[in-house]
């Protein structure tokens, strides 16, 4: 198979999806429905008065990050590439989202309110029709005192889940594997969560946290690989998303295409965007999952119809990569069998390629992102859209990245230059 054979020689590839049905069949066969994301986002408001009180930087208590235009950076990557890039080029700006500053603040913060209203409703301490700003109140933090949270993480999972449940007063275990950034995990440890490190990769942190959380009655474990709950709170970006595109007076339409290129770890955050972006714009959006050349875990899961029961060690591959937040050997399961038929393809990136978009975006726009947010804007230039396409990069994370690491991982791509 000669796409495999790429991915076993850690070619770059673009892989377009054979399997994709159009969306109204492929919504049909998955699960979830519109309604459970109407349902999330209606959960996020309720408790938008307890995060303005707790994050006074979300302003109105809503996580959401700025939809930019980025035309300087457009004029760039047709310069240093050589390609002409149809349409307009957007970056969603996840890197600059409040609170934990990358796009797991969607998912990880809103499995941890799920959890937070679950509990409190189950021992009569809250109603929907309560001002949820009083989950703040130090009764609260010691009646969340007694139960724990856990999680397992390459990095920004493990910073959304620990911020938002420290924050509430649980305690917390952070399951982290070989790549998560030291700075990372110092962040977690200044909010009083248990770093827990492993000399494996991101399978064997999770695996261990969703272990020591078995038998425990007051432990609740955030399962990247199969939470519904993460999914769909990663899905509301999608109705925020056609509410921007809206103030800007863009149509989205069969005329008017959207393309989205998604950054894809395990692939729980890009799974669930597609799914709302699907459900809103039907066949008008196409979505592009990216991964790393040496961290190709979906896309060998879609390749060899193995989904998680696939790993990538098993066909050579190190899972070593500098985008810590994508360093993943097996994909979700959950998201894997969406992804088969709603996803329009993958493409994957070599990690100097990351370094040097990075310093692209920086030097023509002055935006700071990770190395894996990076990936997302290789895209545009790999596909032939129409002169009305509408192209979103989507920035994963890297407003907290430190600026010593930052200068760091500028100047590698300076060099690479």
């Amino acid at each position: 198979m000669e796409v495999l054979d790429k991915i076993k020689g850690l070619q770059p590839i673009f892989w377009e999806n054979p399997k994709k049905l159009n969306a109204d069949d492929a919504l049909k066969k998955i699960d979830l429905t519109y309604e459970d994301i109407l349902e999330a986002e209606d959960r996020l408001k309720r408790f938008a008065p307890l995060i303005k009180k707790l994050f006074p930087e979300t302003e109105d208590g809503i996580i959401e990050s700025p939809l930019v235009e980025i035309k300087n950076m457009k004029l760039e990557l047709e310069n240093k590439y050589k390609k002409k890039i149809n349409g307009k080029l957007f970056l969603k700006c996840d890197n600059y989202l409040k609170v934990a500053g990358s796009i797991k603040a969607r998912g990880g913060i809103y499995e941890v309110l799920k959890h937070a209203e679950d509990l409190a409703m189950e021992n009569r301490l809250l109603s929907k029709d309560d001002d949820y700003s009083k989950l703040s109140e130090e009764s609260f933090k010691k009646f969340f005192s007694n139960y724990k949270i856990a999680v397992g993480s390459t990095g920004n999972l493990g910073l959304s889940i620990g911020i938002m449940a420290s924050a509430l007063g649980f305690k917390v275990d952070i399951h982290m594997s070989h790549d998560a950034k030291e700075w990372k995990k110092k962040i977690l440890r200044d909010r009083g969560c248990n770093v827990i490190e492993y000399k494996e990769d991101y399978t064997k942190a999770v695996e261990e946290g969703r272990r020591q959380c078995e038998g425990d009655k007051n432990a609740y474990f955030v399962d990247d690989e199969n939470s519904k709950h993460l999914f769909l709170g990663y899905s509301v970006a999608a109705l925020r998303l056609k509410r921007q595109l809206e103030e800007l007076g863009i149509k989205i339409n069969k005329d008017n295409p959207l393309f989205v290129y998604l950054p894809c770890g395990v692939g729980g955050a890009p799974g669930g965007i597609t799914f709302g972006l699907k459900h809103v714009f039907k066949d008008d959006v196409f979505c592009y999952f990216v991964e790393p050349t040496h961290s190709p875990c979906m896309l060998l899961g879609l390749v060899t119809g193995k989904h998680e029961k696939v790993h990538v060690n098993d066909y050579g591959i190190d899972n070593k990569t500098e985008a810590d937040g994508l360093a993943v050997g097996s994909p979700s399961k959950l998201v894997s069998k969406i992804a088969e038929i709603l996803i329009d393809g993958i493409y994957t990136i070599e990690d100097d390629e990351l370094f040097k978009l990075l310093v692209l975006l920086k030097d023509s726009e002055d935006i700071k992102i990770e190395p894996s947010a990076a990936a997302s804007l290789k895209g545009p230039l790999l596909l032939e859209a129409s002169q009305n396409a509408i192209h979103i990069a989507w920035a994963t994370g890297g407003i907290f990245v430190p600026d010593d690491i930052y200068e760091k991982m500028y100047i590698r791509g300076k060099n690479i230059i």
